[in-house]
């Protein structure tokens, strides 16, 4: 087995370097230095040769340029064994560098200061550590390379056992620092772009998009997402929590305290709903805890207020607000006589911005692109893994659907099952809603089987004094017995929509027609979890 027998320590973070250099000289390895690093290992009784006379060049422009040099990367990348190479590295008087240690300059905590140019940001982009790290990794059948002071014990250990590391050691350690190397680039890529103001740019190439049908899912799945800002605590106060990304893109606030985990949460699901009703007249949608508790649609927003309140008085308190047009001054008045915790809006008038910013705690976000954005859907897991998926964007037009039951529905009816069928995608699955043409009546979230579901949103229609005579009863999922439609059929509803495609499907349609019922199947299912 090789020894190492020469390493280039060059180090920002200086945990632990000591011992791990005294380990390196105790096991004979030949240590190269620079700068700090030196003086440091000096200090402490470390012998080190300096890298400029290892080179015979001198640093320059500000240490700029000192480690970017053909003995050093031709030490590092030449094959050890490989004839071709041997000789050009004796031509050339190049040595072997068996061990790299190198930490990069902190970027990140560099930008993250408030105060801090664009001058400091940029003399804290490392070029010559992460050229160093990926010329070793490149040549990790040789060369050993560290970048993370928690892997001093392992590699001091196996040098001091055997004079070299393992191949599988090598392996690892090359493969984080190229997963590394890239986490620090997608950092300087995410501060330059939104110094340079194209935070569009950003907005569409953080996130990977997903494969074309048929194509297959990328076999390593990359996010470069900046930190945009750490937050006061998580969903509870005992959890630490931070925001990453690109959401100043989407949302800009334009008043009130700084924005929690849970409010990021409900605002993000409350501007979803609202973007599905973008080309429809004025919408309101009343959301706690990421499910509509209320959604009206009227001449007016004032009018859209009064019907999404209708469906659940209680609820709103310290809920979330979201729209679809410019936010007015008749609709403010109204919206301001209940506690709110955030307000969603394409824009606010001057009049209704000024009445509500008498609020202190009312968070007023500017929804800054409606619609649906692109790129996956991730969430984690747990056990370091994530789920992805498309965004859940498609919507069927009643031209597409299939008429399940006898009867047809009126136009009334199909104009409630539409309304609908576009809420009851953004409701928690098992998800039942009641709904008119233009109103939520009764709206049943979360729920373990579809029939509690159905009784729930029976229970709050009553609850809010609201009839579901002539109702529409909309389904995120397939009803998997008739139980939960002969609920809703009860309770008033006369027509139904859901996606069909139950083994059961045919003692549903009958369940429908013998309570005269219209009933359609989109074909398409929506469940949110």
């Amino acid at each position: 087995m090789a020894k190492i027998q020469r390493a280039l320590l060059s180090v920002f973070d200086k945990t632990g370097l000591i011992p791990f250099a005294q380990a390196l000289a105790a096991s004979g390895v030949e240590i190269l230095s620079t700068g700090g690093t030196a003086k440091v290992l000096r200090e402490h009784g470390v012998m080190v040769s300096d890298l400029s006379a290892f080179t015979e060049f001198p640093e320059m422009l500000d240490g700029r340029v000192k480690t970017l040099h053909p003995k050093i990367h031709g030490g590092l990348l030449y094959l050890r064994g490989n004839a071709t190479h041997e000789a050009a590295a004796r031509k050339h008087h190049i040595k072997p560098i068996d061990l790299v240690v190198v930490n990069l300059y902190p970027f990140a905590q560099t930008v993250a200061r408030p105060e801090v140019t664009l001058a400091e940001a940029i003399e804290n982009i490392d070029i010559g550590g992460p050229s160093m790290l990926r010329s070793g990794a490149k040549n990790h059948q040789s060369v050993t390379v560290v970048m993370d002071p928690m892997d001093y014990p392992e590699v001091a250990g196996q040098i001091l056992a055997t004079g070299d590391t393992t191949p599988e050691l090598r392996c690892r350690l090359a493969a984080k620092v190229f997963t590394e190397t890239a986490a620090y680039d997608g950092q300087i890529a995410a501060y330059l772009t939104k110094t340079f103001g194209l935070e569009q740019m950003l907005a569409e190439s953080s996130l990977p998009t997903p494969p074309a049908a048929g194509d297959p899912w990328p076999a390593i799945l990359r996010a470069n997402l900046p930190l945009a800002k750490e937050l006061r605590y998580g969903e509870n106060p005992h959890q630490r929590a931070a925001l990453y990304g690109n959401f100043d893109a989407f949302f800009q606030q334009l008043h009130g305290k700084e924005l929690s985990y849970n409010n990021i949460l409900d605002l993000t699901a409350a501007a979803a709903l609202a973007a599905e009703f973008a080309e429809f007249p004025p919408t309101l949608a009343i959301f706690k805890h990421t499910n509509p508790c209320g959604v009206g649609q009227g001449a007016t927003l004032r009018e859209a207020w009064e019907k999404a309140l209708a469906t659940d008085r209680q609820a709103p308190f310290g809920g979330i607000i979201a729209v679809n047009r410019t936010l007015d001054l008749p609709c403010a008045e109204a919206v301001a006589d209940i506690f709110s915790e955030v307000i969603v809006a394409p824009d606010f008038t001057k009049e209704a911005l000024a009445l509500l910013q008498k609020k202190k705690n009312l968070r007023l976000i500017k929804s800054l692109r409606p619609g649906s954005e692109p790129g996956m859907e991730l969430r984690s897991v747990g056990a370091a893994s994530w789920l992805a998926q498309e965004p859940d964007v498609k919507n069927m037009e009643s031209a597409v659907w299939r008429l399940a039951a006898k009867r047809p529905p009126t136009e009334a009816e199909r104009q409630a099952m539409m309304f609908g069928w576009l809420i009851a995608k953004h409701v928690k699955s098992n998800a039942i809603v009641f709904t008119a043409a233009d109103r939520t009546l009764g709206i049943g979230a979360g729920q373990m089987s579809r029939m509690d579901a159905a009784r729930l949103a029976v229970e709050k229609a009553r609850q809010a004094g609201l009839s579901l005579e002539g109702s529409a009863v909309c389904s995120d999922a397939f009803f998997p017995f008739a139980d939960g439609l002969v609920v809703a059929a009860k309770a008033g509803s006369t027509a139904a929509i859901q996606p069909g495609g139950s083994v059961r499907d045919e003692e549903v349609i009958a369940a429908a027609d013998e309570h005269g019922m219209a009933m359609a199947f989109t074909g398409a299912r929506h469940f949110r979890h």
